[in-house]
């Protein structure tokens, strides 16, 4: 498990800059989602193309800083 944990959470700036493209990334799609409301039906199936992608880069970014987060938790704790 720790080494699952340490290649996930190697890098937490990376992490954390994949998350911060997926949150744009979502409020982009929301906006293509909203834009398809008013207009032609297209840009929704877009935007929720960008949707799913938006939400995989957020969740692996922040599965990312979960294992840096929960690893540095584990280490702090180990009694050697």
């Amino acid at each position: 498990m720790y080494k699952l944990l340490e290649k996930l959470g190697q890098n937490p700036q990376a992490s954390l800059t994949l998350f911060l493209r997926g949150l744009g990334l979502f409020c982009l799609s929301l906006a293509l989602i909203f834009l398809g409301y008013y207009y032609h039906h297209i840009w929704q199936i877009i935007g929720i193309a960008v949707l799913v992608v938006a939400c995989l880069l957020a969740a692996w970014g922040y599965i990312g800083m979960f294992a840096n987060r929960w690893l540095n938790i584990l280490y702090r704790n180990k009694i050697t």
